[in-house]
């Protein structure tokens, strides 16, 4: 973690810090759910892996896609559960305004993190600024709200595409 002035900056906030190996990932996912006592099942490894290679927010229906064409067939309800598996365990995010998932490249960190979200290009960066969640977390409990769990959604044009 590197420094700058008064606050810290993560590498998470790098769009390019993202771009890892699916197949190193879904590795890393499985010593966390060895340490965890978990299962990471061939179905849930291969959802997780074409989350982890896709660099960006994929679909459920494109992930049904992509199991029928490497297995031939894949139910629905049984890669809906390997997704709800993987978000619980917090290996994955869900967008919901793009209802989509992408991959979270901590698998032995469970967090709450705002993403910036491409509207043309659809990429989506996970920023790690523990201030935002904490000033949201703060205020809700000022309120009278106690927070369980948060994700915070920003679209607009990312660097690339702002450029263009």
């Amino acid at each position: 973690m590197a420094s700058k002035g008064r606050h810290a900056v993560h590498d998470c906030t790098d769009p390019d810090h993202h771009v890892h190996d699916a197949g190193a990932y879904v590795r890393a996912v499985e010593a966390a759910c060895v340490d965890r006592g978990l299962r990471l099942t061939p179905l849930r490894a291969q959802v997780l892996g074409l989350i982890a290679d896709a660099g960006k927010p994929v679909k459920a229906y494109d992930l049904l896609d992509a199991m029928k064409e490497e297995n031939g067939s894949s139910a629905p309800p049984t890669v809906y559960r390997a997704l709800d598996f993987l978000l619980e365990q917090g290996f994955i995010h869900r967008l919901a305004s793009v209802n989509a998932f992408i991959s979270c490249h901590h698998p032995n960190l469970r967090h709450s993190v705002p993403f910036l979200i491409c509207d043309n290009c659809q990429s989506a960066i996970e920023l790690e600024d523990e201030r935002i969640c904490g000033m949201l977390d703060e205020q809700a409990r000022a309120l009278g709200f106690a927070p369980r769990a948060q994700t915070l959604e920003v679209h607009g044009l990312c660097a690339r595409c702002a450029a263009a």
